[in-house]
């Protein structure tokens, strides 16, 4: 969605304007080559969508399944407009990759619904290394467009 219109929409559309937001970002270690290129490209995004560095706060945390602790605490603060999750786990050879990725995404959802606050799910869950890598860059841009448009849809719902 957000491809075909990002040259049309980031420089003038309202919904892409960043300027006066706080976004909390937390990043999961594990995995940490693809997580930090997920993170340069969301927090990049920021950046070019007009939130300012000093609004950007980034949180690393072990694995998949302690990024909800850690957002929802960033989220308790009330400080943010938007928080995104920022990991990657990839299938492994047992049962484990469907817990955490399930877990984790529930997780996400459960502190959106309780704090009533955007919070991006940028926790790629691919079969190899290779699809992660290859999906890390657009995932980080895609995931700071969702933060900031939603960010500017609550404040107007509000």
């Amino acid at each position: 969605m957000f491809e075909a219109e990002q040259g049309t929409l980031a420089g003038t559309d309202p919904r892409l304007q960043g300027r006066k937001l706080k976004i909390g970002l937390v990043q999961a270690r594990f995995n940490f080559p693809v997580t930090q290129a997920l993170t340069q490209a969301c927090t990049a995004e920021l950046i070019e969508l007009g939130v300012q560095e000093k609004n950007i706060q980034l949180v690393q945390v072990p694995g998949a399944l302690e990024v909800t602790l850690a957002l929802a605490t960033l989220a308790e603060n009330g400080s943010f407009d938007a928080l995104v999750a920022l990991g990657c786990v990839i299938r492994g050879e047992t049962y484990h990759f469907e817990l955490v990725a399930n877990e984790s995404a529930a997780g996400i959802t459960r502190v959106a619904l309780d704090y009533q606050l955007p919070v991006v799910n940028a926790i790629l869950t691919t079969e190899n290394v290779a699809q992660a890598q290859a999906r890390q860059v657009e995932k980080g841009r895609d995931a700071a467009r969702v933060a900031v448009e939603m960010a500017n849809l609550m404040a107007e719902l509000q």
